[in-house]
């Protein structure tokens, strides 16, 4: 079972609290010695944190950081991942980001003014998910931002069910599997990210979401892969959208746009 160490015992309230919400174990500090990374409380919040690599501490921070820096220069609706989704001036789709992770792209989305129903199974990255946006909402300069997403904790195998009602619908369902798709890309990650990916490992079962989220989203479906990777599912999307390194494959069911009954 997954645990948390508390490493102060002036939060053993918080740390309770963080373990009954995700079905988290307590853990005493001497697990830092034990092989691999560990989710830690503090006072800065929530952390992954290995007693081999002690420098290197992963967390969720919206305020600072490369986060940070993307909501202030990131190109706006000019972004592949804005373009993918179908954001405009005259429309903010809902999005259901269904494996979110640490939430960057969920942050970014949100950034961009659509809502977000942020999905994720792992307990210890969901709890640093948690944690990230709880210190999030005590930001006057993104509390706005941090409002318009909600965090679910749970499988999207599960968690995504089709509505009986095209209006029920969300507009996007959003995908970004984990998957070592280069190994020589997998060799430069960034070490917090790689920490990150261990803790995780792979989504052996995302190809069973595709169909999932195109029968759940009543506008289209996204899916973030590495740019030479093969389509998920091997299935091909209606069109992609390619940077750098990353490619966002989008399934359209609709055009992005309110519903109407007209659009039923």
């Amino acid at each position: 079972m997954a645990e948390l160490i508390c490493l102060s015992a002036q939060y053993a309230d918080k740390a309770a609290s963080w373990c009954r919400r995700f079905g988290l174990e307590s853990a005493t500090a001497e697990t830092l010695s034990e092989p691999g990374f560990h989710l830690c409380l503090d006072e800065d919040g929530l952390s992954l944190r290995s007693g081999e690599q002690p420098k290197v501490a992963v967390r969720v921070d919206f305020s600072a950081g490369a986060v940070a820096h993307r909501r202030r220069f990131g190109g706006g609706l000019g972004q592949d991942i804005a373009k993918a989704i179908g954001v405009s001036g005259q429309y903010q789709p809902s999005v259901v980001d269904a494996t979110a992770g640490l939430g960057r792209d969920s942050f970014v989305l949100a950034t961009l003014g659509c809502r977000v129903m942020a999905q994720e199974r792992n307990p210890l990255v969901a709890a640093l998910l948690a944690d990230g946006l709880e210190r999030g909402a005590g930001d006057a300069d993104i509390a706005e931002i941090i409002g318009r997403i909600s965090l679910s904790f749970g499988s999207s195998h599960e968690l995504l069910q089709p509505a009986g009602r095209e209006q029920d619908k969300p507009d996007i369902v959003y995908l970004d599997p984990m998957f070592d798709h280069d190994p020589k890309q997998t060799a430069q990650v960034k070490k917090d990210m790689q920490a990150f990916r261990d803790v995780v490992g792979q989504d052996t079962d995302a190809d069973q979401l595709l169909a999932l989220a195109r029968a759940c989203a009543r506008c289209r479906v996204v899916v973030k892969r590495a740019r030479k990777a093969e389509p998920l599912a091997g299935v091909k999307p209606s069109y992609a959208i390619s940077g750098k390194s990353n490619r966002f494959d989008v399934y359209v069911n609709a055009r992005v746009a309110p519903f109407t009954p007209e659009s039923a």
